[in-house]
């Protein structure tokens, strides 16, 4: 067993990972591995709660099949990962400290330790395993501990989810305040938002990027709402001066976006260069190519092929067909190929 650093200094670095962890998964391994690294634990690992209604399988009750399950998430250890029998499940709804439960025959020796919610339900246990022996008065306190510290971490990262939350709706609200204002626009800040989403996992972007792009969708054309309705309604093409005052919409939706803090870059880059031509023609930098920025490139075709599916005063809508071989057209002038190749993957499967 790895004697490792003074108890003092691992209380304080786990505190700070669990501080600062992202998610419960980055928090969970360092935890388990202090745990089999400085008890008698021959395997540790932490189970989820996890609430699910399937349908019963023939002969099975009703009641059981409703019951909560719950997965390994992380585990850590040279031998096989401990169960979570049933009977050990209904102990832990109940249990107050830690559940020590001797070995037998089918079983190690199991010291679980329950993981709540602040309501007092049960989130979750921490279990670790040995093949023989008891556990010492200070294994015991170190899982108390760190029981502790994973429950800190959950209650942290649920607030965090609930803000997340809120800051979702209300972003999805200003966007849906210009289509309140434009009703030629209703239902466009959903349905390009879908689609760029579903553009984006096609071209495998990580969750974090996903979250930036549907953001950034949301935002797109906030800047809208400066423009005088002169503009705004104007039945046909733009007049010079009309247009260059529309092209302004990107810089003030931009300055606008700036004074919500909790927004990442990639969400404003969307807003600041969705205009912009993977050739250089666009506006209002005339970026090119790899310079403009991932989620925007994605967001353009997008955009561009609601606009064209979607009826206007000056124009009825195309059909989806004839939209995405206008966007093919574009491929490598107007819109980034690879981009393109996805999107028409995307509407393959998922256009009627």
């Amino acid at each position: 067993m790895d004697s490792g650093p003074p108890p003092s200094e691992l209380t304080l670095h786990l505190t700070q990972v669990g501080l600062t962890a992202s998610s419960l998964s980055s928090a969970l391994t360092p935890v388990l591995q202090t745990i089999t690294g400085h008890t008698g634990a021959s395997a540790a690992a932490y189970y989820q709660r996890c609430d699910h209604e399937p349908a019963p399988l023939d002969g099975q009750d009703a009641a059981l099949s409703r019951a909560p399950s719950y997965p390994v998430r992380v585990g850590q250890g040279p031998a096989p990962l401990p169960t979570l029998p049933p009977d050990v499940l209904r102990r832990l709804e109940h249990a107050t400290d830690l559940l020590n439960l001797p070995p037998t025959p089918q079983q190690p020796t199991l010291l679980a330790a329950p993981i709540r919610e602040r309501s007092g339900a049960l989130l979750g246990a921490l279990l670790i395993t040995r093949s023989a022996g008891h556990w010492s008065a200070s294994d015991c306190n170190l899982l108390r501990t760190l029981a502790g510290l994973v429950t800190l971490v959950a209650a942290r990262l649920n607030a965090e989810e609930r803000e997340r939350d809120a800051q979702e709706h209300a972003l999805r609200a200003l966007g849906l305040a210009l289509e309140a204002r434009d009703s030629a626009t209703r239902g466009h800040t959903d349905r390009v938002t879908q689609l760029a989403m579903l553009v984006g996992q096609a071209m495998h972007l990580a969750p974090d990027a996903l979250d930036a792009l549907r953001w950034g969708a949301y935002l797109h054309d906030i800047g809208k709402l400066t423009l005088p309705d002169t503009v705004l309604h104007h039945p046909g093409p733009l007049t010079p001066v009309m247009r260059e005052r529309m092209r302004q919409h990107v810089d003030e939706g931009l300055n606008l976006a700036r004074q919500l803090p909790f927004l990442p870059p990639e969400a404003l880059d969307v807003i600041a260069a969705h205009h912009e031509r993977w050739d250089g023609t666009g506006y209002p930098r005339g970026r090119s190519g790899t310079a403009i920025p991932l989620p925007a490139r994605i967001f353009a075709a997008c955009d561009v092929f609601d606009a064209l599916t979607s009826p206007r005063a000056y124009k009825p809508a195309w059909t989806p067909g004839d939209a995405l071989h206008f966007v093919q057209q574009g491929s490598g002038t107007h819109f980034d190929p690879q981009v393109v190749q996805a999107l028409t993957q995307v509407l393959g499967h998922h256009a009627a």
